[in-house]
């Protein structure tokens, strides 16, 4: 059995590189985002997804509609693969909140938020881990980071540790894994978020945002 993992179509704020992470904020699709949910239909097997999910953010759901043509198509919605909460960052530019992140680290939670990078990781890998008990074939809606992460995992050198930025998942390309190797990826990188130190917030990184 397969899960097949996307992220949400484009919107004005994913163009303009502002984050959210506030699910209450109505970010919707541009009309690329749209056309590129009408495209998905030809690199997806849709009519025989199973179970759709979504996280709670608007973007998400209307994706998913999008994709079931269907309205009535039961939906689960699943909040913990939601966004990261960016706390004061909130519809800011990423540019500020990434170089926040590199001076105080994966860590650490930004003003404001309820979660560090890496607790905002960790909730998502659990989220799609408890999806692999829907029937399947299923498809997962999320967000950024989470395929950003999936997507790096995938693609990741022998020993590579985990980055403190991700290269950007693009939207609306689907990741579709078998299910026992996604289960694997999930116990991997929870594996690397239990042992990785914790840098001491003082200490500055020379790395690039």
């Amino acid at each position: 059995m397969k899960t097949f993992l996307l992220r949400h179509g484009q919107t004005e704020y994913s163009t303009k590189y502002l984050v959210n992470g506030d699910p209450t904020v109505s970010v919707q699709l541009s009309e690329e985002g749209v056309r590129s949910c009408q495209r998905a239909w030809t690199v997806l097997p849709l009519h025989s997804m199973r179970t759709w999910v979504a996280s709670g953010f608007p973007r998400a759901q209307q994706t998913a509609l999008l994709l079931t043509g269907v309205p009535s198509a039961k939906l689960v919605v699943e909040p913990r693969l939601n966004e990261l909460d960016y706390g004061e960052f909130e519809g800011g530019p990423f540019l500020d909140y990434g170089g926040w992140l590199d001076h105080h680290g994966a860590w650490q939670r930004p003003p404001g938020a309820t979660e560090s990078q890496r607790e905002g990781i960790r909730r998502m890998l659990l989220g799609v881990e408890d999806c692999l008990n829907l029937p399947g074939p299923r498809l997962l809606i999320g967000h950024g980071l989470l395929l950003s992460v999936l997507f790096w995992h995938r693609d990741r050198s022998e020993g590579e540790a985990m980055p403190l930025f991700f290269p950007e998942a693009p939207c609306v390309q689907p990741l579709d894994v078998p299910d026992g190797v996604l289960s694997g990826w999930i116990a991997e990188l929870l594996t690397d978020l239990e042992m990785e130190p914790r840098r001491d917030p003082e200490e500055r990184s020379d790395a690039a945002i």
